[in-house]
């Protein structure tokens, strides 16, 4: 297993605090944060799931979902381990929740479990040799690429020097320092909103404060195309709909294109799948005030 010092994290009287991300976690010695992929190792703050891939595919871009970026191309698309928020719905919790590992042993051991190591000079010397088959670089996805940002900088920038393209799908859950200082290497983004109310996101462990912000700056500076995955009993009342849309129309920008995802039992959550008319009621809302429109799996 290879480890790799953190970034944004400072040493406090009871451990260290990282700072990648809105939870602030406070991890004492030994011990990992929320997303267990970042451990406090004597006092200095360690990522152990640098270059750690459990997930690897040539996708269609539209499959990420980005319906209006560079269309008909496929993209590498890579996962990695973690996530920073606790969605009980998670399609893909294996490897978003680190919690759900066997954890009885060591991390570093359950990591090894589920994932292989890549480096960065290997993922793009991959993206580069599927060029003959449409491929216009990397996405990072499948889990939160935040959580392993030590090598997501490090291979944005690398992939970035060969003139191909960085995706990144994503919670949107960040603190704005390490956003800012990786932004200029990101092409696209599709940003998860997952609801419109505090309470929802206080369910998932997190506040809907930070994931606007995101949406917000990445608009300013890269294509975005903003996801909602719509959840049976959470977040599909008209008027929290209506308020999303009507957020995104007048704060950030009309164009940007919104899929409305339907849900299928996962993980913890066991409502039954989205019924389709809900899906079209909403689309008929977001229709209203934004130009592009789309609905999942109906």
């Amino acid at each position: 297993m290879q480890t790799k010092k953190a970034l944004f994290w400072k040493k406090t009287d009871d451990g260290v605090r990282c700072e990648l991300c809105p939870q602030l976690c406070t991890i004492h010695e030994n011990n990992a944060g929320l997303c267990l992929v970042r451990k406090n190792v004597e006092n200095e703050l360690y990522t152990l799931s640098y270059g750690r891939i459990s997930s690897k595919a040539l996708d269609p871009i539209e499959k990420k979902p980005l319906y209006r970026f560079k269309p008909g191309s496929t993209i590498l698309s890579i996962g990695s381990i973690g996530c920073n928020l606790g969605c009980p719905f998670c399609q893909n919790f294996r490897i978003s929740h680190p919690k759900e590992f066997s954890l009885q042993g060591d991390e570093e051991e359950a990591m090894n479990d589920i994932s292989d190591f890549l480096p960065v000079d290997a993922l793009v010397n991959e993206a580069l040799e599927t060029k003959t088959y449409g491929n216009i670089g990397v996405a990072y996805t499948y889990n939160e690429p935040f959580m392993s940002y030590e090598y997501l900088i490090d291979a944005c920038k690398a992939v970035k020097e060969k003139d191909l393209s960085n995706v990144l799908v994503t919670n949107g859950y960040f603190n704005p320092k390490p956003f800012n200082k990786l932004l200029p290497y990101i092409d696209a983004m599709n940003i998860d909103l997952k609801g419109f109310t505090d309470d929802i996101y206080q369910e998932l462990e997190a506040h809907l404060g930070p994931v606007k912000k995101t949406i917000l700056t990445a608009a300013e500076s890269c294509h975005v195309e903003v996801t909602t995955l719509l959840v049976p009993g959470l977040n599909d009342d008209e008027k929290q709909i209506e308020k999303m849309v009507s957020w995104i129309a007048d704060e950030v920008d009309n164009s940007i294109p919104l899929h409305i995802s339907r849900y299928f039992p996962a993980h913890k959550y066991k409502a039954e799948p989205t019924p389709v008319e809900t899906m079209k009621k909403a689309e008929a809302i977001a229709k209203a005030k934004l130009k592009y429109v789309y609905l999942g799996n109906i």
